[in-house]
């Protein structure tokens, strides 16, 4: 081989580059020392640009096509070596291809729980997270700017950057909207378009493009939720002042499903019924009330109660109660009640059988006289 087939060797006449990868955002031609023909074939694919630096400077930036590299394709190069007309060496330049692809599914989210104030539940955490999608606009900002000299620069290296840039828009955008929290769901697009306004310029000083952001979820912290979710569940009483009966309901459930037996369990199930009762009288004075409005304004006075007085009980040397009634009537059939336990209720000085309490009398039947003697 003659010297100036070695030299003519060593002469780079293709320059392109075929990207495998799905992150790579520039990527360096390796010319090594070789030095770029005069006259050379750049071809640069779709969603490419090609950039020439010049000792660092930014020269000419191709778009997509297949240019013949002479004076009349390198106007800025051939301006900063001082080319006259007629140039036709080899020369030395660096060319980047820059990805101006979408990289999609790009995920933000807040490190931090944002702390605002929301006018129905006070002062809150909200946690958020998405996704959002970018491209490169302007090939020769984002080297400027962004990639510097790298030789392989990824979205990896960027996308920390804009996503900090994102959070503090959001947190921003959360705080001045003044939305409650419960209403936020219903205005995820509403706060996507926003944010995508709010941070394009920013984007747009590095030479990018948000194409699409998404808000995907805003949610409370887990103890918050946990209480949502039992308001939630008492409101489906229709009244959230039933709290006490809704758990009494749980509290009954759970003794029905104790096959213990003890007189313990034997006082919570009878204490269960009275709190269903109780419950019941609840619902029924609630559908009276709500049907209120189509009766006539002259209401019939309620009923004259007639219902024994509640009574405390001591079982096992514990006091127990008050007990309606009702609950009363259930222990004296579960043999709980006696005629020798003691009872009080409000009035009494002590506690005194539960026999000669008058109201108690009548759950005992009568007691037969005693025996005549033999």
């Amino acid at each position: 081989m003659g010297l100036w087939d070695k030299l003519k060797a060593e002469l780079i006449d293709i320059i392109e580059w075929t990207d495998d990868s799905n992150n790579t955002m520039v990527w360096r031609f390796p010319r090594y020392q070789n030095e770029i023909k005069y006259g050379a074939q750049l071809i640069v694919r779709e969603s490419q640009q090609a950039v020439f630096v010049n000792e660092g400077q930014i020269a000419d930036v191709y778009k997509p096509g297949r240019y013949t590299l002479e004076t009349q394709n390198m106007p800025i190069l051939t301006t900063l070596k001082g080319w006259k007309y007629g140039f036709n060496s080899p020369f030395k330049a660096e060319v980047y291809f820059v990805n101006t692809k979408n990289f999609t599914d790009q995920k933000w989210g807040t490190k931090n729980p944002i702390m605002l104030r929301d006018a129905e539940f006070g002062p809150i955490r909200l946690r958020a997270f998405g996704s959002f999608a970018l491209r490169v606009n302007d090939a020769g900002k984002f080297i400027k700017e962004i990639a510097g000299t790298q030789a392989h620069f990824t979205t990896e290296e960027v996308t920390e950057q804009l996503r900090n840039l994102i959070i503090t828009r959001f947190t921003d955008a959360i705080g001045e909207s003044k939305i409650p929290a419960l209403d936020l769901a219903a205005n995820y697009d509403e706060l996507s378009k926003f944010i995508t306004t709010k941070v394009s310029p920013e984007f747009g000083e590095y030479g990018l493009e948000i194409t699409k952001f998404l808000v995907e979820n805003i949610s409370l912290p887990t103890e918050v939720e946990q209480a949502l979710d039992k308001r939630s569940s008492m409101g489906i009483l229709g009244n959230l002042n039933a709290y006490t009966q809704f758990q009494a309901a749980n509290a009954m459930e759970a003794a029905a499903k104790n096959p213990s037996g003890s007189a313990g369990d034997g006082m919570g199930l009878a204490m269960g019924f009275g709190m269903a009762q109780q419950m019941t009288q609840a619902f029924n004075q609630q559908n009276t009330q709500a049907q209120a409005p189509h009766l006539n304004q002259q209401a019939a006075p309620p009923p004259i109660p007639t219902a024994l007085p509640q009574y405390f009980v001591a079982v096992d040397g514990q006091q127990q109660g008050p007990f309606p009634s009702a609950t009363l009537q259930q222990m004296v059939q579960q043999g709980t009640l006696t005629r020798d336990t003691l009872v009080w209720k409000q009035g009494l000085a002590a506690w005194v059988k539960a026999s000669e309490a008058p109201e108690l009398a009548s759950l005992f039947g009568a007691a037969p006289p005693p025996l005549p003697p033999l």
